[in-house]
């Protein structure tokens, strides 16, 4: 089982494409190589193929680095399952890992959500759907300064409060504020919960 995670960015054509570009493929390089794992097009459009159980946490890595910058977002399906063809890129490879996450990031705008996740488990579709819905209500309003603690956090899972401080160039106590205010506690609590439940759709 793999997941593939369909997204835009929301925005982009107030903002010159080299503000973002370069963060959005820094973020990709990390997971693998384009074509194969990742590919950018039709401008702000992506595609990226991931582990299922990594998937949330690469989602929220993506949308806390572009919402590090100011005015800048993104949509983003995740869709698990099998992928049946693999073709010489992502977007030109196939299977139910793909329609479920195309199809999850086309209902993005009609539901005014910019995070859906999809598998065939609607059960556990349903509750991480749910929780990802009341998660957006302070993810979508993480502030550049909020977001980037976030990725920050996400990208060094064991440094201290102080060793970020020391990269930042701030108070440890400013961390600390920096983080309650992003709520950075109950996003590790959501992809704690996710990747413990992900292994029963997708073991």
């Amino acid at each position: 089982m793999k997941a593939i995670i369909t997204g835009d960015i929301i925005n982009s054509e107030k903002h010159q494409a080299s503000i973002w570009m370069d963060i959005l493929k820094n973020c990709f390089s990390q997971i693998g190589e384009s074509p194969h794992d990742w590919e950018i097009y039709r401008g702000d459009e992506f595609q990226l193929k991931v582990s299922a159980a990594k998937a949330l946490e690469v989602a929220l890595h993506i949308k806390a680095r572009i919402k590090s910058i100011k005015g800048l977002d993104v949509r983003m399906g995740i869709g698990v399952g099998e992928i049946s063809f693999v073709g010489n890129g992502v977007s030109e490879s196939n299977g139910p890992a793909y329609r479920l996450s195309g199809r999850s990031f086309e209902s993005l705008k009609a539901s005014k959500l910019n995070l859906t996740f999809a598998s065939n488990d609607l059960l556990n579709d349903r509750s991480f759907n749910l929780m990802l819905k009341l998660a957006l209500n302070f993810i979508d309003d993480w502030s550049p300064v909020s977001a980037e603690i976030v990725a920050l956090a996400l990208e060094n899972p064991n440094a201290s409060q102080q060793i970020i401080a020391n990269q930042l160039n701030i108070k440890q106590s400013a961390v600390s504020q920096r983080q309650k205010r992003a709520r950075l506690d109950l996003v590790q609590e959501l992809l704690a919960y996710y990747e413990e439940t992900i292994k029963e759709i997708a073991p």
